[in-house]
């Protein structure tokens, strides 16, 4: 089938490479022509474990092009619809100006009887909305709704064996036409559901409100185990055994950051408040709240154990990214505390192993290295704030023999906090003893 994906950022490229692994001819659209000719040339243009490798296959295949010229995906029959969603300046709501210039665009172009699939995270109602904006524009396309659940540093797996589909349609018959775009994978018996519009736009919101109120609860819990002395990873295992519960995202630490979270729930409170229902979303202003608590908590971890005060001290910042396995600093916690510490005039020496180019363009202000042996060289304090495999498996001996003084803050709760010690070092994690 003849596949466009408009919009080739994290979500786009990802689906325009696996749709070509699912054996139809894609081609990928984006106004940005220097992204365009890197993934063109089979390029990542951000870090995503196995999608240069889907992307060559692809281009090699002859089943996946890019371009900027949206009249390339005139013939196609099937257009996804993957542009940002961004927080709007200066307010909590999602920014629709790029999916209501991309509807507009495929207004013009797309053909009768083809169908425009929306890919992005959208306010409640959008879809409405949307279907108005072709009618008005005189197109015959159809529009469906079908959200993304990838995550960052899964999201070719996350893509190509989802845990479910979802469809948002107005007429069974669209639901019929996914159904022939997903065959292989539906075929493997992954779960599909066809709704309507705005339960699928929800599904999205929805989903991302729950992680975020969960690892704000953990961190909620962290808070009173710090006044306590309890340890919140041991109650995090023990309430996590509870199968009404789980364990998963159960970890406590400085919070979840990126380009989805934090401004997913900001723009679901907005929404909520427009259609006159605020009370039902409110917790998630709370929600909020606790998750930048935990980053201004790491940074006063930070001043405690340098004598209460961290002006030119020498601290080792590990991580820059949201997460590991992502070269993602949106919104990104460890980046955050790296910044604030320097602000307090702390030296301030980061690493990671992928984030340091988009770290850089967001705090040129740091100092930036490309190893954890050099930011840990001389360093009075160590703080370990993304989860990277190389810095869990650190060994402590090593570290210590390279730090002036050996104090860490595990700020994930990924290390070993005996084996730590045992090395010498005064070591604090977030919500532990």
């Amino acid at each position: 089938m003849k596949i466009s994906v408009i919009g080739c950022g994290y979500l786009g490229a990802v689906h325009a490479a696996a749709m070509a692994r699912l054996g139809h001819d894609v081609v990928g659209i984006d106004t940005d022509a220097a992204k365009v000719d890197k993934l063109a040339a089979g390029v990542a243009p951000f870090f995503e474990p196995g999608l240069p490798e889907l992307l060559t296959e692809g281009i090699d295949s002859g089943r996946l092009r890019f371009s900027t010229d949206l009249a390339d995906a005139a013939d196609a029959r099937v257009h996804f619809l993957a542009v940002g969603t961004p927080q709007l300046p200066n307010s909590d709501g999602a920014d629709l100006r790029f999916v209501h210039g991309a509807v507009d665009a495929l207004a013009r172009i797309a053909a009768p009887g083809s169908i425009i699939v929306g890919k992005s995270t959208v306010p409640v109602g959008t879809a409405d909305g949307l279907v108005d904006r072709l009618r008005t524009a005189g197109s015959r396309a159809a529009l469906a709704w079908n959200p993304e659940f990838l995550r960052e540093g899964f999201a070719v797996a996350d893509t190509l064996t989802p845990d479910r589909l979802v469809y948002g349609v107005a007429d069974p018959a669209d639901a019929a036409l996914l159904d022939e775009v997903y065959a292989q994978v539906l075929d493997t018996g992954t779960p599909r559901i066809v709704t309507d519009y705005a339960t699928a736009e929800l599904v999205k919101t929805a989903a991302n409100a729950f992680l975020a109120t969960k690892i704000s609860f953990i961190n909620a819990m962290a808070e009173i185990a710090e006044a306590t002395g309890a340890d919140v990873t041991t109650l995090a295992d023990a309430i996590g055994h509870d199968a009404r519960i789980g364990r998963r995202f159960l970890n406590a630490g400085i919070g979840f950051g990126g380009g989805c979270l934090p401004k997913d729930i900001r723009a679901f409170t907005a929404r909520a408040e427009e259609l006159g229902r605020a009370e039902s979303v409110a917790f998630l202003r709370q929600v909020d709240a606790i998750n930048l608590r935990r980053r201004e908590r790491a940074v006063d971890l930070a001043v405690e154990m340098l004598g209460g005060a961290v002006f030119e001290r020498r601290i080792a910042v590990l991580g820059l990214t949201f997460k590991p396995d992502s070269d993602d600093t949106r919104d990104s916690p460890a980046l955050d505390v790296a910044a604030r510490l320097h602000g307090l005039g702390a030296r301030v020496r980061a690493t990671d192993p992928e984030g340091i180019a988009n770290a850089r363009l967001r705090h040129p202000q740091l100092e930036y290295t490309p190893t954890a042996e050099d930011a840990l060289r001389d360093a009075e304090l160590a703080v370990l704030v993304t989860e990277w495999r190389e810095y869990r498996e650190l060994d402590p001996g090593h570290v210590a023999a390279l730090m002036a003084t050996p104090r860490v803050i595990d700020a994930r709760n990924v290390l070993d906090p005996g084996s730590w010690r045992d090395a010498g070092f005064v070591y604090r994690g977030l919500g532990r003893s």
